[in-house]
């Protein structure tokens, strides 16, 4: 098995996240347009119980897993992988048959009573095939990242989104005559289908290490693997707790919703519309470079469970600064090209601007979001994961909140809404930050931050005035993707200008290392 540096796994992961994200804006693209955006609200709505079944099936595991077997390379103890896969499987399984069963029953209230809207019924039937696959799925993206063998989780992660806009098309087309809410159930069917290729390559490339083998007994675990058993729930549960308290908010969130907006005086209909375009155009256009970020965490939770397994303290430091300085780094982006195109980016993608003041709004905000991820995966590694799980849970008491005391207000309603969403991913970052801060020697550079600022501001004002001053061409796809690229290009230069990226990071990148092996960059 190939092992890749930190900044190499990094690299492959980002790749890998940016492919999936530019095929999920397309998924998400053709399920919209066909959908329309009450199909869409009503597949949003049965989301989060399927984010909530993914988040019970997994029990924390990928994490736990990736930190035990990282930890188990370090010193080179084989055996204790072993039952790290075995303990981790047998336990995913059992949950996952005692899920598929909870949500045959829970469907019909959830949908009547909970949802508001009986359609949403059909939606969260279609989400039951998936837990069984996430079982597997979830011990073997563990086991790669702790191996810090990012290419197979990287490449199952990009196999999903190619057979989910494969399938999606077909699927809606398919139950459509039926019904709108049989279209939004096709749509969630493609979204297994796409799980279950991606469990399908990765069990492949498993099979072909030929060092491990996935095997599960019950019996077998209490009597030789209870102290792996303990080792993975105490890292795995207060992981999962901080992944189930955010699925339980967002799993509340569409009910909150509905219920304050209805309080505000706005039908049930309009909600799932406003609802629609706030949670399926708005949102995921802001946390699309998240994929940076999740690439960083992914990263960071084995190469710190390593360098403190080996007691290099030091190097815990540099990632902990060379993650938050990326993080910036890519949020800062983000920030700039989705405040300044917020309209035409709508209109290419969705043809329709109605979400730009939720953009507007949040896009400055979701700046300190981004910094979100590594924080967590940093508790994670630390064995500070109790303490991520209580900053999580304030976080989304906060929002859920703030979302019943503005959203009921007439005067607010679904920006009402928006506004909760961001107070609670900026009290969860803070906090976070707070207790990292707590355990580790971390200097903070106050200089860096000021440049990004600079960069910030100054990339903005030439994004602005490439838009709206100079004509690239009549086409608003042209003149869009014109001003981006050369956004884009001018914020890029800022950074290297201001050092807030690395010139040895750069050179430790494949595709930059190969250029200057043949002395193009000398």
């Amino acid at each position: 098995m190939t092992k890749q540096s930190f900044l190499r796994g990094t690299f492959i992961l980002i790749l890998a996240g940016l492919l999936t994200r530019v095929l999920g804006f397309v998924n998400r693209i053709v399920m919209a347009r066909i959908l329309g955006e009450e199909g869409v609200g009503l597949y949003m709505m049965a989301v989060p119980t399927f984010i909530l079944a993914i988040t019970i099936t997994q029990l924390g595991l990928p994490v736990a897993i990736a930190k035990l077997i990282a930890e188990a390379e370090a010193v080179g103890n084989k055996q204790k992988v072993q039952k790290v896969l075995t303990v981790s499987l047998t336990v995913t399984l059992t949950l996952s048959v005692i899920l598929t069963a909870a949500l045959i029953v829970a469907a019909p209230i959830l949908s009547r009573t909970m949802l508001t809207d009986q359609r949403t019924y059909y939606p969260l039937i279609a989400i039951l095939p998936v837990v069984p696959i996430i079982a597997v799925s979830s011990v073997l993206r563990g086991y790669f990242q702790g191996k810090q063998n990012m290419k197979p989780s990287s490449f199952a992660q990009v196999l999903e989104q190619v057979v989910r806009i494969t399938l999606i098309a077909v699927c809606i087309r398919t139950f459509l005559p039926f019904g709108v809410e049989y279209a939004a159930a096709g749509a969630m069917l493609s979204a297994v289908a796409g799980e279950l290729a991606s469990l399908l390559y990765m069990f492949i490339m498993f099979k072909k290490e030929k060092q491990t083998h996935l095997s599960f007994g019950f019996a077998r675990i209490i009597r030789e693997g209870q102290d792996t058993f303990y080792s993975l729930m105490r890292i795995g549960l207060p992981t999962t707790g901080s992944r189930f308290i955010g699925s339980i908010s967002y799993f509340m969130e569409p009910i909150v919703v509905a219920q304050s907006l209805a309080a505000a005086g706005i039908t049930a209909a309009i909600a799932t519309k406003q609802y629609g375009e706030l949670t399926g155009y708005a949102l995921p256009l802001l946390f699309l470079p998240s994929f940076i970020t999740y690439a960083l965490s992914t990263s960071l939770v084995p190469a710190i469970s390593e360098a403190m397994a080996k007691k290099q303290y030091r190097l815990v430091e540099y990632r902990m600064q060379q993650s938050m300085r990326l993080s910036m780094v890519s949020g800062g982006w983000a920030t700039v090209i989705l405040y300044v195109f917020a309209s035409p980016l709508l209109m290419l993608m969705y043809g329709t601007d109605h979400a730009v003041m939720f953009i507007k709004i949040l896009a400055p905000l979701s700046i300190l979001y981004y910094f979100q991820g590594p924080l967590t995966a940093a508790l994670q590694a630390l064995d500070l994961a109790k303490a991520a799980m209580f900053n999580s849970l304030i976080g989304s008491i906060v929002k859920i909140i703030v979302i019943v005391a503005l959203a009921s207000r007439p005067e607010f309603q679904i920006m009402g809404v928006a506004i909760a969403i961001a107070v609670g991913f900026i009290t969860v970052t803070l906090l976070h930050f707070a207790t990292v801060l707590k355990r580790v020697q971390f200097t903070i550079y106050l200089r860096e931050y000021l440049y990004e600022l600079i960069c910030i501001a100054l990339s903005g004002y030439t994004g602005w005035y490439l838009y709206n001053e100079v004509v690239f061409s009549a086409s608003l796809s042209i003149q869009t993707l014109c001003s981006i690229l050369i956004t884009s290009l001018v914020y890029f230069l800022l950074l290297i200008t201001f050092s807030l990226i690395k010139k040895e990071e750069l050179q430790r990148l494949p595709l930059i290392r190969k250029l200057s092996s043949l002395s193009i960059l000398k």
